[in-house]
């Protein structure tokens, strides 16, 4: 059986609030977890008017406080945003008030746009270069303490487990070389998906974390009675991509009628092209995508995000995509 987990952006939707956005990741979480799930993640982003995730930490001890068995953690935290001491104390709070539930995922893009950035006083000109020894001195803060007078608390000591997030083959020879888990951004950029796991498997290195490779993919997900409905709930997405190509972003769109009109075929293409490959559909139809898409990656676990405006579609998707993963 291959798990499946669940990435949650914490979606502020057209007619709802910021306060509605995170009233509903608590109950995601707990429909995810009596659903089956593996693990609940959130990511960072900033600037964004259709998420609410951005103190990312925050959401996800909502999300914690809800459940009690399923892992919770971030899909990710853009560590070049932040000083790895600073993670290390949150994610140490989290561990420490969570136990044994919490994962960090870890990525290298802003998140943003490069003006926020700016605002987060990010180094444009190094962030990303330093990723490497900033997972480093991460993994220090969050290891045992030694005899210097830096001490993450909390964090040290609680050994939260690391992962590497990445849309790239530089995010998959990262992620081999300090033998962590890998998980790919198939749900937005696919093109590199297949390369880069092969890159990883292939260069894997066993740490005192991971002795064989790990793989987690991640696509986005629709799930209803019908194809159709499916098919209708999925035009919130494409709306989203439309909307993020024309630099005209907002909150997380109602669904509409038909697609035809809306964009144009150029948008079209380059649409279904960073969607290719999304699961969207009725419960035959989405479990012979599902399959032929662990087929392809070999994963060993399988990330949903699920970007559908109405709360009640959504909790719907993730009761029958759990139904699904017990005949994976």
């Amino acid at each position: 059986m291959t798990a499946i987990s669940i990435l949650d952006l914490c979606p502020i939707v057209e007619g709802g609030t910021v306060s509605d956005a995170l009233a509903a990741t608590p109950l995601m979480a707990k429909r995810a977890e009596d659903a089956g799930y593996t693990r609940f993640w959130l990511a960072e982003h900033h600037g964004m008017k259709g998420i609410a995730s951005a103190a990312t930490a925050l959401v996800i001890a909502e999300a914690g406080r809800a459940t009690s068995t399923i892992r919770i953690g971030s899909g990710g935290i853009m560590l070049p945003n932040h000083a790895p001491l600073v993670i290390a104390e949150q994610f140490g709070t989290l561990e420490a008030l969570f136990p044994g539930r919490v994962d960090l995922g870890l990525g290298r893009a802003p998140g943003t746009d490069m003006n926020t950035a700016r605002a987060l006083r990010r180094n444009l000109e190094t962030g990303a270069q330093s990723f490497p020894d900033d997972i480093l001195e991460l993994q220090h803060w969050l290891g045992e303490p030694d005899d210097t007078k830096l001490i993450a608390i909390p964090g040290a000591g609680s050994h939260v487990p690391l992962w590497i997030l990445g849309s790239s083959i530089y995010s998959a020879h990262l992620a081999a070389a300090l033998g962590l888990p890998y998980a790919f951004a198939s749900h937005f950029a696919p093109d590199m998906l297949l390369e880069a796991l092969d890159i990883y498997r292939d260069k894997f290195t066993p740490s005192a974390q991971l002795d064989a490779p790990f793989v987690m993919a991640a696509v986005m997900g629709v799930m209803a009675d019908t194809d159709d409905e499916a098919a209708h709930l999925f035009t919130t997405l494409q709306q989203s991509f439309v909307n993020m190509r024309r630099n005209t972003r907002g909150k997380m769109p109602r669904p509409i009628a038909s697609m035809d009109g809306y964009w144009n075929e150029m948008e079209k293409i380059n649409v279904e092209h960073m969607l290719r490959y999304a699961i969207v559909g009725g419960p035959e139809s989405a479990k012979a995508q599902m399959q032929d898409f662990i087929k392809a990656t070999r994963a060993d676990e399988i990330m949903i995000s699920m970007p559908i405006h109405s709360l009640d579609a959504r909790l719907k998707s993730v009761d029958l995509f759990g139904e699904m993963r017990e005949t994976l």
